[in-house]
């Protein structure tokens, strides 16, 4: 597996499948489940993380138990596309806990944003506060999510891309 272009076999597409499904699992388990002994099965989630292909493991949380009832789709739009503008208005983003999500666009919109927060109101004063002055921007529309029909976090992966 080159660090820059991983060539996943069979056995390390089932293991990322495995991990996505439940990522708690022991190496033992996952082994079972692949097809293969722990020591080989180990040394192939090493290689995926040190490549990169594994960023990382986290726990799924449901939101709205949490509190962050309102989820809104914001589109925004940049006076400018310098290299400075856009690297402070990315770094403005990744700073702001409340942006989860944030995907440079074509199109009508420079950028879609993920925000989540408790109510209207929290979505009200965050969009005076933050969003209206992240840098650059000119355009904002929102969308506020009446209910996800599907959000996946496993990845399709298939043999061959």
């Amino acid at each position: 597996m080159s660090e820059n272009n991983p060539v996943l076999d069979r056995h390390s597409i089932a293991l990322l499948a495995e991990l996505q499904r439940d990522a708690r699992q022991t190496v033992a388990q996952l082994a079972e489940a692949v097809g293969l002994s722990a020591t080989p099965c180990w040394k192939r989630i090493k290689d995926m993380e040190a490549s990169g292909v594994i960023r990382g493991y986290s726990a799924l949380v449901d939101r709205q138990r949490v509190g962050l009832n309102l989820a809104v789709v914001v589109e925004c739009n940049l006076s400018q596309h310098s290299e400075d503008l856009v690297r402070r208005f990315e770094d403005a983003v990744r700073a702001t806990p409340q942006i989860v999500r944030c995907l440079s666009t074509t199109g009508q919109s420079d950028y879609l944003l993920t925000v989540l927060v408790s109510d209207i109101q929290r979505y009200e004063a965050f969009l005076h506060a933050v969003i209206f002055k992240l840098p650059g921007v000119t355009h904002v529309r929102s969308s506020i999510v009446l209910r996800e029909v599907k959000s996946e976090v496993t990845l399709p992966i298939v043999a061959g891309g």
